[in-house]
């Protein structure tokens, strides 16, 4: 047995005018890392030698793993967002899950380089920094500046993709009652997609597959879609300002 409802949608969701504001925010972040990637280019032809011998401390294997969970964490994110077009929430919670994992160990991975540094005394104004030169002060104030920046993107995209895991984890869930063959009555709960139908006739109650489309509902799961999707463009702009940051400090030794 089969049946289909449909119930009218109360409103209508624009995305473009979300899609575009997350977009101006992007621009202006990659404003913000473009001066600094500017300030370190110059300070890189200033003090060639130095960046070189600085750089010789950075740990090329974390950095690489670091590279790697970021890579990674992007995949997940994708699918994060094709699991919820498919409207397959566990899935896409599950994935997103998996992408704040892999940013959480990149921010530990980055919290003990960054404590071998301070505790070999590498950072600005410390005493074993005063006998280094000038670009090597400058190379670790930069890489304090920028790698620390980039750190709080992390930590606020973790933030921003716990409320997106809220967000599609809450599944609105309505109970309607149909009047079926023969005076009986039907009982559907949704369940998002494919719903069961439990059927009450002369004293028997038992379940059938049924199809229900609700247009309200198709509303909401687009503006999580959405929601989700600009959730998935900041924390992509994380990795990729990543990617530029990984040669400029620890592989130009």
């Amino acid at each position: 047995m089969s049946r289909s409802a449909a119930l009218p949608a109360e409103g209508h969701h624009d995305p473009l005018g979300a899609r575009i504001g997350m977009w101006l925010f992007v621009f202006t972040e990659l404003i913000l890392f473009a001066g600094l990637f500017l300030t370190y280019a110059v300070y890189r032809v200033k003090y060639p030698d130095d960046f070189h011998f600085a750089a010789g401390e950075m740990s090329v294997p974390i950095g690489t793993v670091n590279t790697l969970l970021l890579l990674t964490s992007s995949l997940t994110m994708v699918l994060s967002i094709a699991a919820l077009e498919r409207r397959r929430r566990r899935e896409a919670s599950g994935f997103l899950m998996i992408t704040m994992l892999l940013g959480a160990v990149f921010l530990v991975n980055k919290y003990f380089e960054w404590s071998r540094h301070i505790h070999n005394g590498l950072y600005p104004g410390s005493p074993a920094m005063a006998q280094h030169t000038l670009g090597e002060t400058v190379f670790y104030g930069l890489y304090y500046t920028m790698t620390g920046l980039h750190a709080l993107h992390v930590l606020a995209g973790i933030g921003v993709l716990a409320g997106m895991l809220v967000i599609v984890a809450r599944l609105p869930r309505r109970r309607v009652k149909l009047p079926a063959r023969g005076g009986a009555h039907v009982s559907v709960e949704d369940a998002g997609g494919r719903m069961l139908m439990s059927e009450e006739a002369d004293g028997e109650l038992r379940e059938v597959d049924v199809t229900l489309v609700y247009a309200e509902e198709e509303e909401v799961t687009q503006g999580r879609k959405v929601k989700l999707e600009n959730a998935g463009l900041y924390w992509h702009l994380v990795d990729v300002i990543w990617i530029f940051l990984f040669p400029l400090f620890y592989l130009i030794s």
